[in-house]
């Protein structure tokens, strides 16, 4: 990927097909009204803290305090990925990243609802792929469907040193999958079939689906290990309790109300939002498919909508490639988008400095934002694409 830091990234074989023309997009912050826009701003780079006790907001919600300074059972630990008590052997398996198609003719997607980490973002024609991170796979029956990846994505799992599981995907992405450290389960290759398998209920190439056993089968024939093997992050997250949780209070009229959050502006064919809900605390995802009707993300395998107790948007400096393809640049310094949680949003900066590295976000004071347990979904939008939140 291309790189802030003096170290130029390749498209290793795609770079036939750059455009010649680059773009020259700004970062993106929010303006203040009734409905916040995200549109290309600058950022405001004064203090998110105020000193004056009456600038600090009361909280939008009463958020419901658990005691979770306990294991629930014994020898429980927190998971890197949510802060959520998971069993110690849950822990320390590392996750899977599914390639998940989001178009009209994908729906409906199978085992969506129990990824503790969802990122989704463009693909070729304003088409939005997901990429679901789980933990605790392996008894998982049906993930899915599944299909082909991006190379940013690679770099998205990188951070969590998950196995890539895909059906092939374009030609520009086999330099990375052959590098020596990232290990992938392909449906498309031979000796991985054994992972997948196809139904009858819909048409080629909306009916691959995944495993748990399955994966486990081929990561064993493969050699591939289960344990972390020490190249990303052990604290990807930083997370407050439930105990105590994040309400952004801290930062006054700076945090903004967001108890509905409309990603249509980024995502123009799912056209997909969140509501929040007071009650429980979670964002509930929808989306509004052309030629699908509008309402509820729903798992059809459990039958639960799509809840996220944090959802981050990471505005991103992107190229087109030819044949509709798009680069977006995982690696930046220079980049910002927002953080909602508990009905609420601010303003970040994000960065990433490394293949294996975690995209931290940022205050603007400059302190690391703390997420709230629970599972998060990150938004990946096009630098100049705009949101609107209330």
């Amino acid at each position: 990927m291309i790189s802030h830091n003096n170290k130029k990234r390749t498209w290793h074989r795609a770079a036939a097909l750059l455009l010649s023309a680059s773009l020259l997009l700004t970062a993106c912050g929010a303006q203040n009204n009734n409905d916040n826009i995200f549109s290309p701003i600058l950022p405001d780079n004064s203090p998110a803290s105020s000193t004056d006790p009456d600038d600090k907001l009361p909280d939008p919600v009463t958020i419901v305090v658990e005691d979770d300074s306990v294991a629930p059972a014994e020898g429980m630990v927190r998971s890197r990925l949510t802060n959520e008590w998971v069993d110690a052997d849950v822990a320390a398996t590392r996750p899977i990243a599914v390639m998940i198609p989001n178009e009209a003719a994908a729906i409906p997607q199978y085992s969506l609802s129990e990824a503790s980490i969802l990122y989704e973002a463009n693909v070729e024609n304003r088409m939005t792929r997901m990429m679901a991170v789980y933990e605790g796979w392996e008894d998982l029956d049906k993930i899915g469907n599944i299909r082909s990846l991006r190379d940013y994505y690679a770099y998205w799992a990188f951070e969590w040193d998950a196995f890539l599981v895909h059906f092939g995907g374009p030609f520009f992405i086999n330099e990375l999958l052959a590098q020596p450290d990232t290990q992938d389960i392909d449906g498309t290759s031979g000796t991985d079939e054994g992972a997948f398998f196809r139904t009858t209920d819909r048409n080629k190439p909306h009916n691959a689906y995944a495993s748990g056993a399955g994966l486990l089968r081929v990561i064993d024939q493969k050699g591939y290990s289960l344990e972390y093997r020490g190249l990303s992050d052990e604290e990807h997250f930083r997370f407050a309790t439930k105990a105590e949780p994040n309400t952004l209070g801290q930062y006054g009229s700076k945090a903004k109300d967001a108890t509905y959050i409309d990603m249509s502006g980024c995502y123009p064919l799912t056209r997909c939002y969140f509501e929040f809900n007071e009650d429980d605390g979670l964002y509930y995802r929808s989306q509004h498919l052309s030629g699908s009707t509008d309402g509820p993300h729903i798992d059809a395998l459990t039958g639960k909508q799509l809840t996220f107790k944090n959802i981050l948007v990471q505005n991103t400096f992107y190229e087109e490639l030819g044949e509709g393809y798009l680069a977006f640049q995982c690696h930046d310094t220079t980049r910002d988008g927002w953080f909602f949680t508990n009905g609420r949003g601010i303003h970040v900066n994000w960065e990433k400095t490394s293949d294996y590295g975690a995209t931290r976000y940022y205050d603007d004071n400059g302190d690391e934002v703390v997420l709230n347990a629970g599972k998060t979904m990150i938004c990946i939008v096009e630098d100049g694409d705009s949101f609107t939140f209330h």
